[in-house]
């Protein structure tokens, strides 16, 4: 579903992905585990045309994204959950959560969203920022889920959260997951994310130095645990 090889980015003349080269499986739930600085939130922005990348080939679904804008991009079935959420004060729970056009079939109904997030129901007309961080990392999410994006990229969903919001993130990924969506997770959270995810790209110096799948992770977590630093 997505490839990348090769792939070079730089904010100005900072060299931060150096050969950045993956792939994630259609339905899979992959992430990218790292320090912080290693370039895990760059490869995202690199996959969206946030940061064009300078040399490489990113491919979604067959197509290829290099010279394509943000926009054509996430039109092509991505979405991304950026780390800040990108909830807009000046709208309300319900204008936020419907602001961005639908994609593809796949589009969760307002109507499932707020099955599945009652607290963004019963605060529909409150301003987004109003929200806890919680919530507004539920709305982020319910936000792209509304597109129909059939892949989709969440940068440290669970960063700062209350241990029950991280276990309602983790019911919710489950769930993208049975609905065949496939996800590239950026978690610093090793614990969290192999509870969710299949295989895990161990970035280091802008590249994936190591992928593992999941049962070997587990298995090795103390040492992934002094990697990262944590």
């Amino acid at each position: 579903m997505l490839a990348l090889r090769d792939v070079h980015a730089y904010y100005g003349e900072s060299h931060i992905l150096h050969g950045m080269t993956l792939t994630v499986d259609s339905g899979e739930v992959a992430t990218l585990v790292g320090r912080n600085g290693v370039g895990k939130t760059t490869t995202l922005r690199a996959i969206t045309g946030i940061l064009p990348p300078r040399s490489g080939e990113i491919v979604l679904d067959g197509v290829s994204l290099i010279g394509r804008p943000s926009d054509r991009i996430a039109r092509l079935g991505l979405g991304y959950v950026p780390e800040e959420r990108g909830i807009l004060s000046t709208l309300s729970v319900y204008e936020n959560l419907t602001l961005l056009p639908v994609v593809g079939p796949s589009a969760w109904p307002v109507e499932r969203i707020f099955d599945a997030f009652p607290n963004l129901k019963e605060r529909a007309n409150a301003g987004g920022t109003t929200l806890s961080g919680g919530e507004q990392q539920m709305l982020a999410i319910a936000r792209i889920l509304r597109t129909g994006a059939r892949t989709i990229l969440l940068d440290e969903p669970t960063e700062g959260l209350a241990p029950v919001i991280v276990e309602r993130i983790g019911e919710l990924i489950r769930e993208m997951k049975s609905d065949g969506i496939t996800i590239l997770l950026v978690e610093q959270n090793v614990r969290f994310a192999t509870g969710v995810a299949d295989r895990h790209h161990i970035v280091d110096h802008g590249t994936v130095v190591q992928t593992l799948e999941n049962a070997e992770v587990i298995a090795r977590e103390k040492e992934l645990l002094d990697l990262l630093g944590v």
